[in-house]
């Protein structure tokens, strides 16, 4: 639930929430869903025991996590829930802020699909100035149905803007990267994963090879065989930029 993480593109996850609803394409074959409802919540040891993954919960004990991993880290915030969900108040919200402003020698990496609710808190939170640079604000576009996510994060105050195209279920051709930092991409994984075309990997990489967008390609998923094994290979390379900066764009 917290640690060292085996997701591609951080080092450790921070989870002070756990559980979440589904509220677009993206959320059909959840990897959290799946880990809740298969085996926490069938565990006595685990904090999750009888509590299905569509009921949200409040972990205090683990606010103060990131101060206590001294070593520097990329921390993936709330891998298993999202912290703008609509039954975590803002109180608890701001605790979670609080604390990542307190470390700045972490990154955040804070990813969300409830984008309206993530500009409104930030744009108050952060009215005179943008969100620290450390702080990474983001949020899932898995086809051009959820393209408003990115318009809302345009509009949001951070110094660090980026977007999870994973699973990429569709061609974002038409996606807007004006503003965007970062773009993390993959196919879905897991039983019964919705293929990825190659095409929409390659049409990604290379709006960002032209707009200057940091690219980091995840997986094939369900493509992988298909596509020489490999699971994170794009035409004999790997994609695994970050923003050069905190502040912003990367080569």
């Amino acid at each position: 639930m917290a640690g060292k993480s085996r997701i591609e593109w951080t080092e450790n996850t921070w989870n002070p929430v756990t559980g979440c609803t589904q509220v677009s394409a993206g959320c059909d074959r959840c990897y959290a869903m799946r880990l809740v409802n298969i085996r926490q919540m069938r565990n006595p040891r685990s904090p999750r025991f009888g509590h299905p993954f569509n009921e949200v919960m409040l972990h205090e004990e683990r606010l103060d996590q990131p101060s206590r991993w001294r070593a520097p880290a990329r921390i993936f915030v709330n891998s298993m829930s999202d912290i703008f969900h609509q039954d975590v108040p803002d109180a608890f919200i701001s605790r979670i802020f609080d604390e990542m402003e307190r470390n700045p020698r972490h990154v955040f990496q804070v990813l969300t699909k409830r984008a309206e609710r993530m500009k409104r808190y930030a744009n108050r939170r952060y009215k005179n100035s943008p969100c620290p640079p450390h702080i990474w604000l983001g949020v899932s576009v898995e086809n051009m149905d959820y393209a408003w996510r990115a318009t809302m994060l345009k509009d949001t105050a951070a110094s660090v803007r980026w977007i999870s195209a994973e699973p990429l279920i569709g061609s974002l051709l038409g996606l807007s990267l004006d503003g965007i930092d970062w773009i993390v991409a993959g196919g879905e994984s897991g039983p019964g994963a919705r293929p990825m075309e190659a095409r929409w990997v390659r049409e990604l990489r290379d709006r960002c090879k032209i707009d200057g967008v940091s690219f980091f390609f995840k997986q094939w998923g369900g493509e992988a065989k298909k596509n020489g094994g490999d699971k994170a290979i794009i035409d004999g390379r790997r994609w695994s930029q970050y923003p050069s900066k905190r502040t912003g764009r990367a080569a």
